[in-house]
């Protein structure tokens, strides 16, 4: 048994927290119980005390029943779709050529890591956030009007204009818990331009209007499904995950309300499948970063949001990733998943 004392710091708070390590058989595993005393602004006071099952946990991270939550709003309700576990959902019928139109040898591919160019990256503004005007480009009908809180400062996935990518840029504002998301994006004088842009109130599970993309394809919200550092760090991820087919048809599953394809194909995955990861994979020999998600793909499986590479999982670039660890990813082939029964297909 060991002890040390550790510091852990972010752009509000500094966490001083004594943590007891006990070593286990695996050498790089730790069960670790922290103890947190939190110092907010000038004022002393005491935070609950957190129990986690890997050193290293984000600060904004909470595990409570329900909702995951972070930065102090859920991340959409608890009842809502993408929270929902779908381990017990009955197989949809068509599985088999859904899965066979993404592909049976294709593996999963973690589409993220280290490196702030890969991945689609988020910011965190809080409530005072100045609102600058937003110009959209192309699906402006589809879109909600701004003035957006974007910082002129705010990263845009895969490094800017003149970058790679669908160069989203999300936001997510403290205070009010409201996600704002642009596709296409660029600054713009005093504001941005994007190609659309959507807000959704994460407390609230409201769908996009019927047949209304998004800042994604399927008309879903991005950052609430993407693979997030400080929750994969904390052991464990409570909502379905973003991933991209070769192709789809002209058809969407609630919660998605927008295709993206002229095909009639019903071979083809509509936008909103839902896919899981089968319960017969076994998931001896992973570990760490790449076991935790994976044994959310079991629980709460992956989401059709876009088109694109085939088994391409979504998440937010950030350093603490263990990127030789999300290698293991890459091990499981596409004919270990199922589509899931999840609802009518809808044409609107």
């Amino acid at each position: 048994m060991c002890y040390r004392l550790q510091t852990l710091y972010n752009d509000r708070y500094t966490v001083f927290s004594l943590v007891v390590s006990v070593a286990v058989p695996n050498p790089k595993s730790k069960l670790c119980i922290t103890i947190a005393i939190a110092l907010v602004g000038a004022l002393v006071g005491f935070t609950t005390a957190s129990a986690t099952v890997a050193a290293g946990a984000g600060p904004h991270r909470v595990h409570k029943a329900g909702a995951p939550q972070e930065y102090g709003c859920p991340i959409l309700p608890a009842e809502d779709p993408l929270n929902q576990e779908i381990a017990d959902a009955p197989v949809n019928p068509s599985s088999a050529n859904y899965i066979a139109s993404i592909g049976l040898d294709a593996h999963l591919h973690p589409d993220f890591g280290t490196n702030p160019s890969y991945g689609i990256p988020y910011t965190v503004v809080g409530a005072s956030q100045r609102k600058v005007p937003i110009k959209f480009t192309a699906y402006g009908a589809e879109s909600n009007p701004g003035p957006y809180p974007v910082p002129a400062n705010a990263p845009i996935e895969g490094g800017g204009k003149k970058g790679h990518g669908d160069k989203h840029v999300l936001v997510v504002q403290e205070g009010s818990c409201m996600l704002y998301e642009l596709y296409d994006a660029h600054r713009k004088g005093a504001g941005w331009a994007a190609a659309s842009g959507a807000v959704f109130n994460l407390r609230s599970d409201a769908l996009r209007p019927e047949g209304w993309t998004s800042a994604d394809a399927a008309g879903l919200p991005i950052f609430p499904l993407l693979a997030r550092y400080p929750e994969v760090s904390s052991g464990q991820i409570d909502h379905a995950l973003r991933v991209t087919v070769p192709s789809t048809q002209d058809g969407y599953i609630h919660p998605a309300t927008h295709y993206a394809s002229s095909s009639s194909n019903p071979n083809l995955p509509p936008m909103g499948l839902r896919l899981r990861l089968k319960a017969s994979y076994s998931l001896a020999g992973f570990s760490g970063e790449s076991l935790v998600i994976l044994e959310a793909l079991k629980r709460y499986g992956l989401i059709v949001a876009d088109n694109g590479s085939p088994w391409f999982i979504t998440g937010a670039p950030n350093p603490g990733w263990n990127d030789e660890n999300l290698e293991q990813i890459k091990r499981v082939p596409g004919s270990e998943f199922e589509a899931v029964a999840s609802g009518p297909i809808l044409h609107g």
